[in-house]
């Protein structure tokens, strides 16, 4: 249920219906722009007479919700959310580029990606330490060392940190060395992590199921957000069709149609998408047409030898063929590209 108030309502009125929510037994997520004032009511309102609350001098309109998902809805909060890492920001009219190798292999690997994407002018550093992987005898990443590796490349460049959370196991250790935590897609409705990285305030992208529906990508969002955690980035990255040709397939049409539904910055990953490097670029670029906060680019120096991915890995050259053109796009689409300076 939402509870929209009357402009320029009066703050003892606004506390007066803080009090009345907190007393039906609802908890209030509180959303306020220049010229709205808007309350959530989540829980049980199934027993809150809308009518009565309509009645109150200073209310606006009174909304119920008919989506499962609550908090990540728009009509919590009309305005796009902004997630803030360090100076840097994701979501609103700031288009994030986050660049880097599928898995961190050594230092030299990961530290020469990280100056390469850099002075390409990404603004974050992507590196999986732990890699789930479909087959047990595949590369599985190099754990806690390559976590190591990551603050290394950090240090070198300032670069914030990307990494993929497994298990609630490895939580601490990612909120001490990493930037932005990433739940993949396999873990998408692994619905124990998803409370525990609510707990905390680090920012988290979500990526989107193998073959989730929208709904169930927001709802997965919720879990998080419901615990606490606001800090949240969705990601499409191509789902589970008939289609062989290519690893997934990637849904454009998610983008405004999250946008529409939900606040929640959103950005794609055209490297897991397509699965072929040569398709990285021109999905990078709709991407950003349609809407998109974001990319998450697979990077690698020399990918015939990478360990895990080098099909969908481009070069560095090559990314920075693809940072020009998002560059001159961004004029286009009104939107700012962080650099790392």
């Amino acid at each position: 249920m939402i509870i929209v108030m009357k402009p320029k309502t009066p703050q003892e009125e606004i506390e007066g219906m803080k009090r009345r929510i907190l007393e039906l037994g609802c908890e209030i997520h509180e959303s306020q722009g220049v010229n709205y004032h808007i309350f959530g009511l989540v829980g049980n309102t199934s027993t809150v007479d809308s009518d009565r609350l309509r009645a109150v001098d200073w209310v606006e309109k009174v909304i119920h919700v008919q989506e499962p998902y609550k908090i990540a809805n728009r009509l919590f909060h009309p305005k796009d959310s902004i997630v803030q890492i360090g100076n840097r920001k994701i979501g609103g009219e700031n288009f994030a580029v986050i660049a880097g190798p599928c898995s961190v292999e050594s230092e030299e690997q990961i530290i020469s990606i990280a100056e390469d994407v850099k002075s390409a002018g990404a603004g974050f550093l992507r590196g999986g330490a732990f890699k789930p992987r479909s087959s047990p005898y595949s590369f599985q990443g190099l754990r806690e060392d390559g976590l190591e590796l990551l603050k290394s490349a950090r240090e070198k460049t300032g670069l914030p940190i990307v990494s993929e959370l497994m298990s609630t196991e490895h939580l601490n250790r990612f909120i001490e060395d990493v930037d932005i935590i990433q739940i993949g897609a396999r873990n998408m409705q692994n619905f124990e992590l998803l409370k525990e990285v609510g707990k905390i305030r680090k920012p988290v992208i979500l990526k989107r199921g193998l073959s989730a529906t929208i709904e169930e990508l927001l709802l997965a969002a919720e879990y998080v957000l419901a615990h606490g955690n606001e800090n949240v980035i969705l990601c499409e990255r191509g789902i589970r069709t008939f289609e062989k040709y290519t690893r997934n397939t990637l849904d454009l049409s998610s983008i405004p149609v999250i946008k529409k539904l939900s606040h929640l910055p959103v950005i794609v990953d055209p490297s897991h998408a397509g699965g072929l490097w040569w398709l990285v670029e021109p999905m990078a670029k709709a991407a950003m047409v349609v809407g998109a906060d974001g990319v998450m680019v697979e990077v690698h120096n020399d990918p015939a030898n990478a360990k895990c991915d080098g099909q969908q890995s481009i070069k560095p050259e090559r990314f920075r063929t693809l940072m020009n053109s998002l560059k001159e796009l961004a004029k286009i689409q009104n939107k700012v590209i962080q650099e790392n300076i």
